[in-house]
């Protein structure tokens, strides 16, 4: 494709720096991204957009951008090498890892950025030359436990639950502040219209006083990491103040006599106070749950990422199913999806070879990926491909990532800037922009309508970079992961149409099911080539609309689409996206995968946890690091790191620690002054917000700062890089989870 100068024409794309991808239009100036807006026609968004996506051009173009291979020398400087050179050395460097030692001893970590998953659809076929077993990605750090407990409910981790917020009486927001991490689509319009209609209700559970809770009519500003005991004592209201659905409980669940004989065990009083919330605002919120017609509840990172992570997300999930709100409009659904985020099955029978960790979802917990690396176990892993991610900077532990960064003998990073990790690199391959190729979200978790978008690319590839697709295509040719000869048929039947080509798949696959294996880069090979200017990397969608059709005929034919062909062929043709299936509220329980399609309201491998709440106490002060510091609070001049250039935030140059009132009067601190945070992990420093939006005690640092960025104006302040200062070894005991929300920390004046 060929780039327009002073195009006066609106493009549309999407905001890539939130898992909801809200549809926006662009206009350009030659490759400058001049104005940005919602996009009206998108199904999911409407037109919605917050203040993010007006800085997109700070992702697109900027001195952060690679424009050649690299290649790490002697002295641990880069050179540049020409795209033949790399691809060769890459190929050549993780063939030997793999002949040396087994291709399960290179691991992947990525695929794809916020909106920017078609990569990881093309990583498995050189996964699977090489033979690679171990993956991960930023799931495993966030959602992987409460994925497991879905399992156990419901009967699949593919069983994901999803809020009907739009429809719903009362929505509930546990550890999350969607006017800025938004997770809903159109986020500040929904919770703005429950806020202001008496007849519905918006409950906010979190420490901070967020801007979502400003609006809350019920704010429960529970302890920091105190969410398990103001759980618990929510579910002991229910069942022994009869505000359960009794009905639904009786004809759609099973162990309901053992969680009553669990949570009679619970002392109100004291688990309230252990919660550091009143009883009677608990029973109020309790209360006003159980009387709404319906209700949907968002649990988020703020319970995710803290003590008893995956013990809160069964506690949670079982107050919307003892009132009866799973399955109904306005509560809680399983909803349709068009890719899989995770891999297949995982439900903590796989473990890692050498932490013996469990593997959820096929995804390795990522506080455990360096004690992989770091030992002298036989099978440790030796290698690795990290693609648009960047584990050195966000995830736990900066330091020990590092070192096992330099002890593993093979490591190849694809992305488009040299980031914190393709800085400890042995290759760093540039690839092109989210807005330089067809791109696309895997995010896709409405209900009852759920919705795909494939972006077209705004520009043409930035020379020297390449899309991960041609990438991988080059790398698998120089393994030998298949011939021309395998494809030669499938050449032929694309050019005679998508019916043809269908035919023909199937029947070469048929007679050669090793070829399975790469199918993701057999249809960018084949079908690739007959694909509109710019939208080859989108071949890989026509497998996904063939499968999807005939997993979900139902719900695909509601939403107009009797065949895989029809529904790719529409979302080609809809720039903003589509609704790609539509489904009344019982088909929640068609998807449920017990047997007797009954919720399983108890977890065995939770209860001892649930017990020892009892004797544990999260009101005792430690006192050498008594401040809670909740490491990533999403903040109006806070995104993710796809925007490293620090002038996205010119209005919040430096955005820092926030802290109550009372604790600087302690310390002796004012607004703005710098301060030093101690943990035991690390130090750092950082400018002091005074903000009466924390608690005492409870301390803040925003996400996504910290970038190196080459020219960076030096009187720019670039913010703290949280996992200098995390620990590796604070980590929820079932799913690996970090406790990012709950870091022990001290003061220290500067």
């Amino acid at each position: 494709m060929t780039d327009t100068r002073n195009d006066q024409e609106w493009h549309k794309t999407a905001c890539n720096l939130c898992s909801i991808n809200c549809g926006v239009e662009i206009k350009l100036d030659g490759r400058s991204f001049a104005r940005v807006r919602g996009d009206k026609a998108n199904p999911q968004s409407q037109g919605y957009t917050c203040e993010k996506a007006l800085r997109l051009d700070h992702y697109q173009n900027g001195p952060h951008r690679l424009t050649s291979p690299m290649r790490r020398t002697a002295d641990g400087s880069y050179e540049e090498v020409s795209w033949d050179t790399a691809i060769s050395e890459v190929a050549a460097g993780l063939a030997k890892v793999r002949d040396e030692h087994g291709g399960e001893t290179i691991f992947y970590y990525g695929g794809g950025g916020q909106g920017n998953h078609l990569p990881g659809g093309y990583s498995g076929a050189t996964r699977k030359a090489l033979g690679m077993k171990y993956s991960s990605n930023a799931l495993a750090q966030e959602k992987t436990g409460e994925f497991w407990v879905d399992g156990q409910l419901f009967g699949s981790m593919g069983c994901h639950t999803t809020p009907d917020m739009h429809h719903t009486d009362c929505a509930v927001f546990l550890g999350k502040n969607p006017w800025h991490s938004h997770g809903i689509p159109r986020a500040r319009t929904v919770i703005k219209e429950i806020s202001n209609d008496p007849d519905r209700t918006l409950i906010i559970i979190d420490p901070r006083l967020t801007e979502s809770a400003e609006l809350a009519d019920i704010h429960l500003r529970v302890r920091p990491g105190g969410d398990a005991w103001l759980l618990g004592a929510m579910l002991k209201i229910l069942v022994t103040e009869d505000l359960a659905d009794a009905e639904f409980l009786a004809e759609r669940t099973n162990r309901l006599p053992e969680l009553e004989r669990l949570l009679a065990t619970v002392d109100l009083d004291e688990w309230a106070d252990k919660a550091g919330v009143p009883l009677a605002e608990i029973r109020h919120a309790t209360q006003a749950i159980a009387a709404a017609e319906s209700c949907a509840i968002f649990e988020d990172l703020g319970i995710q990422m803290a003590p008893h992570s995956t013990l809160n997300s069964w506690l949670e999930k079982l107050i919307f199913i003892l009132t009866g709100n799973f399955g109904v409009k306005g509560g809680m659904n399983l909803h349709t999806r068009f890719g899989k985020l995770t891999g297949g099955g995982g439900g903590g029978d796989r473990r890692t070879p050498v932490g013996n960790h469990r593997i959820l979802g096929g995804l390795m917990p990522c506080n455990g990926i360096p004690d992989e690396v770091l030992t002298t176990h036989p099978d440790r892993l030796r290698g690795a491909i990290i693609e648009s991610s960047n584990p050195i900077h966000s995830l736990a532990d900066s330091p020990r990532w590092r070192e096992a960064f330099e002890a593993l003998e093979f490591t190849v990073v694809v992305d488009v800037a040299m980031t914190e990790t393709a800085e400890c690199a042995d290759y760093v391959l540039p690839a092109s922009s989210q807005y330089e190729k067809a791109e696309a979200t895997f995010f896709t978790l409405e209900f009852p309508e759920n919705y795909f978008h494939l972006r077209p690319p705004l520009l043409a590839p930035m020379p020297g970079t390449l899309t991960e697709a041609e990438i991988h295509r080059r790398l698998c040719r120089e393994l030998g992961a298949y011939t021309d000869d395998d494809l030669a048929p499938l050449h032929a039947a694309a050019a005679e149409g998508l019916d043809a080509y269908a035919a023909a798949f199937f029947t070469v696959l048929g007679n050669n099911p090793g070829l399975g294996k790469f199918l993701p880069m057999v249809l960018f090979e084949t079908l690739g080539p007959v694909m509109p200017e710019g939208m080859e990397t989108a071949a890989a969608i026509w497998g996904l609309s063939q499968t999807f059709v005939a997993e979900e005929p139902e719900s695909a034919a509601r939403a107009g689409y009797a065949s895989g062909n029809e529904l790719f062929t529409a979302i080609l043709d809809s720039p903003s996206g589509v609704a790609f299936s539509s489904d009344p509220y019982d088909t929640t329980w068609e998807r449920m995968r017990h047997d007797d399609r009954k919720i399983n309201l108890v977890v065995d491998e939770l209860v001892d946890e649930f017990r020892s709440l009892a004797s544990e106490d999260p009101r005792v002060i430690n006192d050498e690091f008594p401040f809670i510091l909740a490491a990533g609070e999403r903040r109006s001049s806070t995104a993710n790191t796809a925007m490293r250039d620090p002038e996205w935030r010119r209005k919040h140059p430096t955005t820092g620690l926030r802290l109550c009132a009372e604790d600087a009067e302690k310390l002796g601190v004012e607004d703005g002054a710098k301060i030093r945070i101690v943990t035991k992990r690390g130090e750092t420093i950082s400018s002091v917000e005074i903000s009466d939006s924390m608690r005492p005690g409870h301390i803040s640092l925003p996400n996504g700062q910290g970038l190196s960025y080459p020219d960076a104006d030096p009187e720019i302040d670039l913010g703290v890089s949280l996992n200098e200062i995390t620990s590796i070894e604070d980590r929820d005991w079932f799913a690996g989870t970090p406790h990012h929300k709950h870091v022990r920390a001290r003061l220290e004046l500067v």
